[in-house]
């Protein structure tokens, strides 16, 4: 039986409708039935034919003829962030602050046959979707017991730089219809890591520079939001997952009983950049596992 969007039976709620419909006799109720029997057996035939949403031709995918900006997207979320973007049908630019690794990034995704653009934004003229994504932690310890240079670092990187991104590209963006910005925080911008104190406020300004960017821009269609990751498995939370007694603790905390994967968090970010989160800004989805975020 197929489903309406709903969750009512298709064919159980045809029958209704015909049965209460005193103008249609028994053989129309019949016909009609059998043609919305054909057309379910139709749909449903084609959606288990095998076919993915990554092996559609281009100009079907949600994100086909879309320009995308990724920072910080060479590892780890970043990159992960840049592939599926790419698998969705966006051409995407990358960036680090090391040549090194984009060369290392390009060369993996052009296996995947992705469209990429190697050269800036500037050279295109044309720009849909901002992923401002970088970060840094270059110390731990308590807020209060961070050194001020470590601070100024963390904030220029993990605060400033995405500021002033947002305001570099903000004019490409207006001359698009329906463009999209996503700042990546964390879930530690709502209930702040131990030990990484200055990089939990730092997240905390990110959810705040999205709900204000928003408000700013939604007059002129532009959409802000803001992805805030739980724990994931990446290079930056690896002692985490490597040690076992910081692991236990960790999962411990996380409802789902497992970290995150990359992945997980792209495909929450290519949701929030396409049509079908058209009428979502200023938001912060987060993706923890069931942790505990909210301020």
């Amino acid at each position: 039986m197929a489903v309406n969007g709903n969750g009512v039976g298709v064919q159980s709620s045809i029958k209704r409708n015909l049965t209460n419909n005193n103008n249609n006799d028994s053989k129309n109720q019949r016909l009609a039935i059998k043609h919305y029997q054909n057309l379910c057996h139709k749909r449903l035939s084609s959606s288990s034919s095998g076919s993915s949403p990554n092996s559609e031709p281009n100009q079907m995918k949600r994100l086909a003829g879309k320009v995308a900006v990724v920072t910080a997207s060479t590892d780890g979320i970043g990159f992960a962030i840049a592939k599926r973007l790419a698998e969705d049908g966006a051409a995407v630019v990358i960036s680090s602050r090391k040549q090194k690794n984009v060369d290392n990034a390009l060369a993996e995704l052009r296996k995947l046959n992705l469209n990429l653009f190697e050269q800036t934004i500037s050279k295109y003229g044309k720009l849909n979707i901002l992923i401002s994504n970088a970060a840094t932690n270059p110390a731990v310890g308590g807020v209060l017991e961070c050194d001020e240079q470590v601070w100024d670092k963390i904030f220029d990187v993990n605060v400033k730089s995405s500021y002033m991104l947002a305001k570099e590209a903000l004019p490409y963006l207006r001359q698009q219809k329906a463009s999209s910005i996503v700042f990546v925080s964390s879930i530690a911008g709502y209930d702040a890591f131990e030990l990484l104190g200055a990089y939990s406020v730092s997240k905390t300004a990110l959810i705040g520079l999205t709900k204000a960017a928003a408000k700013d821009l939604a007059p002129e269609g532009i959409r802000v939001n803001c992805l805030a990751p739980g724990v994931i498995k990446t290079k930056f939370s690896r002692a985490l997952y490597e040690d076992e007694s910081a692991n236990e603790a960790a999962l411990s905390k996380i409802p789902m009983g497992r970290l995150g994967t990359s992945e997980e968090m792209a495909g929450v970010v290519s949701f929030l950049v396409s049509e079908d989160a058209g009428y979502i800004t200023g938001e912060s989805i987060v993706a923890g596992g069931g942790m505990t975020a909210r301020l």
